[in-house]
């Protein structure tokens, strides 16, 4: 992950992150479609299901520690657009905590796959993870992301997390953690050091597809969204047109039967320059990680921090069209 390093406007440090997109299963199947799952082409419709197991109501993660952060700022930015609050699971924080640790043992290196005779090795999916701990894989989907982040400063615990829980949400294959309609989310952290300072192997698990409710299809970001990165790079796979570093990214999502597809994009700043965005649909999508109900649109270069956009974006929503017009705020942060 000792890649992409680039000064934040605001500190005299440098960053590095990576991120990976992504691996999971479900439904009994070999694998679930979507960013957040590898699937190998296939654009299969990952199931509802009801909730499970070892949901605990009130957030477990200790107080001021990366993963309540990274559990907080999701649900924050999730809430404010429509999608459901992510309920902690504690079998899903196992299988993304054995990942993390995978990750750390293995020098670092950012995965969503495990190799079985490698240390640390608890299956080679997400799904599989989740089941090696109990987690009742045939009858919900299970994906999840894996992201690492170093900085030559010693941060906060809480200032971690929000890096990580920025990174995963300004992905174009990363930002279903933002947007999906899952309600179980398992969180993973370990760390390890270079050069003298931490350096961060970070690790969730989502689960439990249910419908959405409001006027379908959502955005993230939506209407009033602040602080989201204005820059997100060394996204693996890299999405298409850009050449590691682009900007902000919107999803646009659906239930999961439905099938989303834009038509137009753009961005406006309140100069009125205008910012025509990367249309990326599952048909379209040359990685084969976006499944038929998410669609993201995104600018092919970076934006500019701590700046209003407006956004128009214009699809269809199994074939009926729709439009969307709103305004979000990006922050001084790198994803």
């Amino acid at each position: 992950m000792k890649k992409n390093i680039s000064a934040l406007t605001a500190v005299s440090f440098a960053t590095a992150l990576a991120l990976s997109a992504c691996g999971g299963g479900g439904g009994g199947s070999s694998g679930s479609s979507g960013g957040t799952s590898s699937n190998n082409g296939s654009s299969s419709t990952p199931p509802a299901s009801t909730a499970t197991s070892a949901n605990v109501t009130t957030p477990q993660y200790t107080a001021d520690s990366a993963q309540l952060a990274v559990f907080n700022t999701i649900n924050q930015q999730r809430q404010q657009c429509g999608f459901p609050s992510l309920v902690e699971n504690t079998q899903l924080d196992q299988a993304a905590q054995a990942h993390a640790s995978y990750m750390g043992q293995n020098g670092g290196t950012i995965t969503d796959t495990e190799v079985a005779s490698n240390p640390g090795f608890t299956g080679a999916t997400y799904a599989d993870r989740a089941a090696h701990v109990g987690f009742p894989g045939s009858q919900v989907y299970i994906g999840g992301e894996s992201a690492g982040y170093y900085t030559n400063a010693t941060l906060t615990e809480a200032a971690y997390g929000q890096a990580i829980a920025y990174a995963w949400m300004g992905g174009v294959y990363h930002i279903a953690i933002a947007s999906w309609p899952v309600t179980e989310i398992g969180l993973g952290w370990n760390e390890t050091t270079f050069n003298g300072f931490p350096e961060i192997q970070a690790s969730n698990s989502i689960a439990n597809m249910q419908p959405l409710a409001g006027n379908l299809p959502l955005t993230f970001p939506c209407q009033g969204t602040t602080g989201v990165a204005y820059k997100t790079i060394g996204e693996t796979p890299t999405p298409p047109n850009t050449s590691g570093a682009y900007g902000t990214p919107v999803s646009v999502v659906g239930n999961a039967a439905d099938t989303i597809v834009l038509t137009s994009g753009t961005y406006t700043d309140s100069s009125g320059n205008v910012i025509n965005l990367q249309l990326l649909n599952s048909s379209i999508d040359t990685n084969n990680e976006l499944p038929a109900f998410e669609a993201v649109a995104y600018p092919v270069a970076p934006l500019n921090a701590n700046t209003t956009y407006t956004v128009s974006l214009t699809g269809t929503r199994n074939g009926t069209a729709f439009s969307r017009s709103f305004t979000f705020t990006t922050g001084n942060v790198i994803g």
